[in-house]
Order: C-alpha cells, then structure tokens, then sequence
C-alpha cells in the first residue's frame, strides 16, 4: 500500500512558485509527473496530504530532490552538493548580466565600515539602468554612506546570484558604482515607481541608487 505523507503547509506553494520559474502550465506539470491535473490543483491550493509516490513524482518533473520540496533545506546554505562532471566557468558580457538581473529579487550591498567591511542584503529593482532598493533612515545603509561633500558618492560593490541546485549550474554578477542616497521630490517620485518592496518591511522609506561604472559576471554550466 501506498503511504501518504505529512508535508508542510507550503508543499502547494512550492509545487507553484517551481513550476512557474520552469515555465511549465499545471496540464504541462501533471504530465510530466504522470498525476491528475485537478488533483495538481488542489495540491497547489489546498493542504494536503498527498503520497510518497506523488511526491517523488513532482519532485522528478520539477528537477529538484524530495526534501527541497518539502522545504527541509529552507535553512541550509545553497550549493552544498558536488560539482557536476566537466563544470565550465564563462565570463559573461555587460548586456547579459544586466538581462540577468533586470527581473528584480535579494541582492548583496558590500561596502566598507570603520569597523571592517559589510555586506547587507536587500531586495532590489532595476530602474532607468540603476539598481535601486530601499533602507531606513538612520540605518547602515544610510549614515555609514554618506561622504558630506556635495556630488562625491561612496564606490560599492552589489552583487546577485542563482543557483540551480539540481543541475548544479548558476550565475553571478557583480556590479560597481556610486551610491546615490535619493533626496530630491523628483528624484523620489521617479524611485517610488520602480516599485521595489522590502521583504524586511518596517519604516524604510529611503530610496537608495546604485549606479554601475563596472558591470561584470560569470556562468557556471556542465559540458555533455
């Protein structure tokens, strides 16, 4: 007999936010997976308990391991798997690593306090060619960076990632520039419409930009 699992809550959610990153329609994934596509739907929309089989089934169409799909490794660190057979590392040109990270996500600020230096992660937006986030005032992101002269912006460095756990793939692009704390009414109204939302949420009502004077990026992939 076919045993059902205790999945967490979030199984249908996860099942979802996969298929639609792999592009795949709901008819698409239960064809693959080889299930009914009304039971694909309740399963995405409603807890449930479905079985091992049908686990281990969605987790082989949407290419990632049970316990991903489960979320068991929501708290470990990515990339703890071993490399795959002929890894190639590429350089990736300006335009691509833009197109990358045009989407929008988790970005790192990497700057330099007295104290040494930090690397903070914020949630970010692409805007008019300039990264764009927002912090608190009074926060690292705000004091820490600012110069006091007229016109001089501080250099620091942004960088995002991804990383395909289950082909054992990724990408990562750097940039580097000037950060523009945003001060003037126009300057606000243009910021306000890239519509980027902190994850972090509270009272982080200053917009922050980052504009790239060094654009660089490189794709890890498995030759055949």
């Amino acid at each position: 007999m076919t045993g059902h699992m205790t999945t967490p809550g979030d199984l249908g959610r996860r099942v979802s936010r996969r298929r639609e990153d792999l592009g795949l329609t709901r008819d698409q994934l239960a064809d693959h997976a080889e299930i009914d596509a009304l039971y694909l739907a309740y399963l995405e929309e409603t807890p449930a308990a479905p079985s091992a089989e049908t686990v281990r089934r969605l987790a082989t169409a949407l290419g990632v391991g049970v316990a991903e799909l489960l979320g068991g490794t929501v708290d470990l660190p990515p990339g703890r798997g071993r490399p795959t057979a002929g890894p190639r590392l590429n350089r990736l040109d300006p335009a691509e690593c833009l197109r990358l990270i045009a989407p929008g996500g988790v970005g790192r600020v990497a700057f330099n306090e007295p104290e040494g230096p930090v690397v903070l992660p914020v949630n970010y937006a692409v805007h008019n060619g300039a990264v764009v986030f927002r912090t608190a005032f009074g926060g690292p992101l705000d004091g820490n960076l600012r110069t006091g002269v007229q016109g001089a912006e501080f250099k620091v460095a942004f960088q995002v990632d991804r990383i395909d756990e289950a082909g054992r793939e990724g990408w990562s692009v750097l940039i580097r520039g000037g950060l523009h704390h945003v001060v003037t009414g126009d300057e606000q109204a243009d910021a306000e419409t890239s519509g980027v939302q902190p994850w972090a949420g509270g009272d982080r009502e200053l917009y922050v930009s980052i504009t790239p004077a060094e654009i660089s990026g490189r794709r890890i992939q498995h030759v055949l």
